[in-house]
């Protein structure tokens, strides 16, 4: 990515919140296009082509009648992460940079299975207070948010899983996860048994963001063929986010977090990118959004000077 005026931008927009367990994140999408980032990337030198919405069944009925079922509202999930995949592999057979708009943290699954069908090996860097690996077998509240990367490494519910077609899952050695805070004990042991790398606030506090960010590109980039960057609002102090469905205390600052993304920026190595779980129904005047597009803007090169 780096030094790529011009680079072709292609915005997907999934106003889904059925995966989460508390309704709002669906009116992501629209708060971050509120707090201009089009035409923030287009000030960068970007050439954007926003390809709107998916659309999502009762997108606000998350306590609606749903066949039985430990995952909630599963069926509408499948699907609308089933047409997210082709979306996202249509975007980067074309040349475009797949840039996602949450929406909650379950559209992961659609954007990681598209990325998958280009074949090849891509690492993951995922930015977030809640580590979401958990399983049918280890989830406390049903809510497909939480199980998002576990299905982004196969495992998971056989219809999430076999979403792109079920190939060439991500591997637990190229994946990492970074400002994590909050996670189940389940998760606790899944993530040891497979190894995945988990930077916590604490080694954030220790080591500084710039040397996880550094240790992260090292395992993420290394010997794959790209990154793809997961960034869930919530990885932020709810001071600098406070509109997010699962807020967590003691979380990553605006500016070590813009940190991050210039260094992302630098490494030259993401290929895909999602921004999710901004909820404006919690939000501060729009706080959040904006927040979400000084990201973006630092993810694709702007700088302070």
């Amino acid at each position: 990515m780096k030094k790529q005026p011009g680079r072709r931008i292609s915005i997907i927009g999934v106003p889904l919140d059925l995966g989460a367990g508390r309704s709002g994140a669906c009116m992501g999408p629209s708060a971050i296009r509120c707090a201009g980032v089009v035409e923030r990337l287009e000030q960068i030198g970007c050439f954007v082509v926003d390809e709107g919405d998916l659309a999502v069944k009762n997108c606000y009925a998350s306590s609606a009648q749903q066949p039985k079922s430990k995952l909630k509202h599963l069926d509408e999930i499948v699907k609308v992460n089933g047409e997210l995949s082709t979306k996202i592999y249509e975007a980067v057979t074309a040349g475009y940079f797949p840039l996602v708009l949450g929406g909650d943290h379950s559209i992961a699954i659609g954007t990681l299975a598209g990325l998958r069908r280009m074949g090849g090996e891509y690492g993951l860097i995922w930015f977030d207070a809640h580590t979401d690996v958990n399983t049918a077998e280890t989830t406390p509240t049903g809510n497909i948010h939480g199980m998002s990367l576990a299905v982004a490494l196969g495992y998971g519910d056989p219809r999430l899983t076999a979403i792109g077609g079920g190939i060439a899952f991500f591997k637990p050695e190229h994946t990492v996860i970074v400002g994590a805070r909050s996670i189940d004990p389940g998760e606790r042991k899944f993530l040891k048994k497979l190894g995945v790398r988990v930077f916590t606030t604490r080694d954030i506090e220790r080591l500084g963001i710039a040397k996880v960010i550094e240790r992260a590109l090292e395992i993420a980039a290394g010997g794959t063929d790209g990154i793809h960057l997961s960034l869930d609002l919530d990885g932020l102090d709810p001071r600098d986010a406070p509109g997010v469905s699962t807020p967590v205390p003691g979380g990553l600052s605006f500016r070590e977090s813009l940190l991050a993304m210039e260094l992302i920026f630098d490494a030259g190595v993401a290929v895909s990118a999602e921004f999710v779980e901004v909820n404006p129904t919690l939000d501060l005047r729009n706080k959040t959004a904006r927040v979400a597009v000084d990201l973006i803007g630092a993810l694709f090169g702007e700088k302070i000077t």
